[in-house]
């Protein structure tokens, strides 16, 4: 049965979180916040925090200078369709691999939450090099079911039958 299993150690990511938003500062950056929240209160490494403008080369820029230092990376904001949300338009190339299921059990939980209107999100995961990206929607909300119903279990090495924790290099021997 698919689960947390207790009896196993718990071994933590080390995660980034951007914050894409022309609008948004470290006040008013209340998703970003959440997310910092969430994955240190699960007992991950919190690495850093940067919010950038909705510009790919901001958004490139900053994810280029985390990719070799961290595990995975949780961007919030920019995956709209407003005319400035370019973060898929940004990530996507430097992905050597996507990672469709995401996006599919990201709207399954939106859906519960906002109904229909999660067809305005285009949420997405995937690989640069050996680190893991999920992009997110900028709203609260959206943070929080990210988190809350997809990657807090999935991003837990204890997870069964098995958790993304494996993939990561680092951890392979470990969380096999």
């Amino acid at each position: 049965m698919a689960g947390i299993d207790e009896g196993l150690p718990f071994h933590p990511l080390r995660i980034a979180v951007l914050t894409v938003s022309d609008t948004r500062d470290e006040e008013s950056d209340k998703s970003g916040a959440l997310l910092v929240e969430r994955l240190t209160t699960a007992g991950h490494s919190f690495v850093g925090k940067a919010i950038v403008p909705d510009d790919v080369d901001s958004i490139r820029a900053q994810i280029g200078a985390w990719a070799d230092q961290v595990d995975v990376i949780i961007s919030t904001g920019g995956t709209g369709f407003a005319p400035r949300d370019v973060t898929p338009e940004a990530i996507k190339p430097l992905c050597r691999r996507e990672m469709d299921g995401f996006a599919v059990l990201f709207h399954q939980a939106s859906h519960g939450t906002v109904g229909l209107s999660t067809l305005q999100s285009r949420a997405f995961a995937g690989q640069i090099g050996d680190t893991f990206i999920f992009c997110l929607p900028g709203s609260t909300g959206a943070c929080r079911d990210g988190w809350d119903l997809v990657l807090k279990d999935e991003l837990d090495s204890r997870y069964r039958p098995c958790s993304l924790a494996g993939q990561v290099p680092r951890l392979k021997d470990l969380c096999a």
